[in-house]
């Protein structure tokens, strides 16, 4: 055989196959892009959101000061993305000085970073619009019909690269919901409980972002986790799970065990899945195993104080208390708003994280919105 035939190649994207954020695969990608167009300075991900009509800010291979992060907006309120997203064709502009008198937060940022054209390319997930991915030179006019067709190959990548991340999560939260489901699971906590904490989650975590060093990536995946945070209820006996009365010494200790089973039914289904290498599954299992730990110690399952508890954790344990406070069960009315802040108040700094609350009633204008769209179903 030809020795001559074979030849060491580095294969630069084979780097993506491995673990690692979705942020950092989409570096690996950019730097590959620029390696042929070096004039591409920035690739950025916005992630669609159906539910709220909202287009999220999700990964950018710019991570400067100025790099849009943490913003949301309607589609249906920006014309514009909202015909490509409809037209299902790229978008491209070669001058973005007609931008300069925009008042939307994204043009503004553009502008200011000082980008001259942009191409933008919606992308789909089994038909259904899943988002949009921009491309920004400083140049103007670089984005010709050559350009834009050596693009389209890295462009279909970090497309299916998002899609899968995000699929990842959904086959996980669909085999959960599935199996208490079968289990005739019969938890007080209805599915809005679980729309409007997991959005609270969000809040806290995007006011949190700029002390903790949060990305939107990590953002995202707390609102797409919080949701299994009690997925170990389903062992729980209903004799249990469902007592009016409160709870004797014997029957407090089973359920405080829906912690640590809840990490085990997850691992056993990561695994059945072929999902042990799903990105952040040690944030799944810390909001799950760790979400009723408390700020001095008297928490479970590990009795965690402070900072021993991951953030995370933290801010599932404010939005599930403040829902829990807010939302009328068999056994009590709802609370007002202004009430279910007072007791968290009063309970920062020992039981809750103080900036988790603050951060939450900082977001009060979008609490009354999740409010108003996810209410409870009063029929069950």
């Amino acid at each position: 055989m030809d020795s001559s035939n074979f030849f060491p190649f580095a294969d630069n994207l084979s780097k993506i196959n491995q673990e690692g954020p979705a942020t950092e695969k989409l570096n690996i990608i950019h730097e590959e892009i620029k390696r042929h167009m070096p004039f591409i300075e920035r690739i950025a991900v916005a992630i669609y959101e159906e539910e709220r009509d909202l287009l999220k800010t999700y990964i950018c291979s710019d991570a400067g000061e100025k790099a849009l992060q943490f913003y949301q907006s309607k589609l249906s309120e920006s014309l514009t993305l909202k015909n490509i997203a409809d037209n299902k064709l790229p978008r491209v502009i070669n001058d973005l000085s007609i931008f300069d008198q925009s008042s939307r937060e994204h043009s503004k940022n553009i502008a200011q970073r000082g980008y001259g054209s942009s191409h933008t390319t919606p992308f789909y997930n089994n038909g259904h619009f899943a988002g949009l991915i921009f491309i920004n030179a400083c140049e103007t006019n670089v984005f010709d019909e050559i350009t834009c067709h050596e693009l389209s190959p890295f462009i279909h990548l970090i497309g299916m690269l998002v899609c899968k991340e995000i699929d990842q999560v959904k086959i996980l939260f669909g085999s959960v919901t599935t199996a208490l489901e079968i289990s005739h699971h019969r938890d007080p906590e209805t599915g809005a409980h679980l729309e409007r904490m997991s959005r609270y989650a969000r809040l806290i975590a995007r006011e949190l972002a700029p002390s903790h060093q949060l990305n939107d990536e990590y953002i995202e995946f707390i609102f797409r986790f919080s949701p299994l945070h009690d997925v170990g209820k389903v062992a729980i006996p209903d004799s249990i799970l469902l007592k009016n009365d409160k709870l004797t010494e014997e029957e407090f200790d089973e359920m405080k065990r829906h912690t640590v089973i809840g990490c085990e039914m997850i691992d056993r289904m990561l695994s059945n899945f072929r999902l042990e290498n799903m990105e952040h599954t040690k944030m799944l299992r810390n909001i799950i195993e760790l979400h009723h730990e408390a700020i001095d110690g008297t928490g479970y399952p590990r009795g965690l104080r402070e900072d021993e508890i991951p953030l995370e954790a933290r801010i599932i344990a404010v939005a599930d208390i403040f829902d829990a406070l807010t939302s009328e069960r068999p056994y009590k009315k709802a609370w007002s708003n202004d009430d279910a802040f007072t007791e968290l108040r009063k309970i920062s700094g020992s039981k809750v994280d103080g900036n988790c609350v603050a951060a939450l009633e900082n977001s009060l204008k979008m609490v009354l919105e999740i409010q108003s769209q996810f209410q409870d179903d009063p029929l069950g």
